[in-house]
């Protein structure tokens, strides 16, 4: 099973108030915070994995609006040849293939290529996005990596991601997929509704 999506990476993400805590004694003062807002300058990118880890990671040129025919080129020349370079085999024993609902994912031009391959294509409810291993599992876990960190262009944003990416424990991509299944049960279970 390979599931994918994709996400900003900015050129500067302030640390969470829980990240940014100190101890201090019971007499000290606080220390000021000032609120700091996210860089401006930010990389889209475009990660797919199974559970052995990432197969593909795209960032995407600044100034690319990412659309049916761009996420369509990108399974055919990005996604394809990585999963036949780094999973040989996959390709000809079959695909379970995931990613959400959104609009340029369920694209007719995107649908076809995905039928084209005999890629099983497993169905996202709609408004759920907590229920993508992507969102709750690789993105936090990259960003959480990042935050406080700053980086002066695109190049050193896509390669404080690479690196973000590669230093994720192997066997949380197992933890990933068996925590979706807990999720999707317990949403099935609670009637469809949203669950944590």
């Amino acid at each position: 099973m390979i599931t994918g999506d994709e996400t900003w990476v900015y050129s500067w993400d302030p640390k969470t108030k829980r990240q940014s805590a100190e101890w201090r004694d019971f007499d000290e003062p606080r220390p000021e915070k000032v609120r700091r807002k996210q860089g401006a300058l930010k990389v889209m990118h475009m990660i797919f994995f199974d559970m052995n880890g990432v197969i593909l990671r795209w960032p995407v040129s600044i100034g690319t609006t990412i659309n049916a025919q761009y996420y369509k080129k990108v399974l055919q020349d990005k996604l394809r040849p990585a999963i036949r370079k780094k999973r040989p085999g996959l390709l000809e024993s079959g695909i379970l293939f995931h990613h959400d609902n959104a609009p340029v994912h369920t694209a007719r031009a995107v649908t076809d290529v995905l039928a084209g391959y005999k890629w099983e294509l497993l169905e996202h409810p709609r408004y759920l996005p907590d229920l993508a291993p992507c969102n709750f599992h690789l993105f936090p876990k990259m960003i959480e990596h990042l935050r406080g960190q700053r980086f002066e262009t695109e190049e050193d944003i896509i390669q404080a991601t690479k690196v973000a990416i590669k230093n994720l424990d192997k066997c949380s991509y197992v933890t990933a997929f068996k925590d979706w299944l807990q999720r999707i049960e317990k949403c099935a279970n609670n009637g469809g509704s949203y669950v944590e």
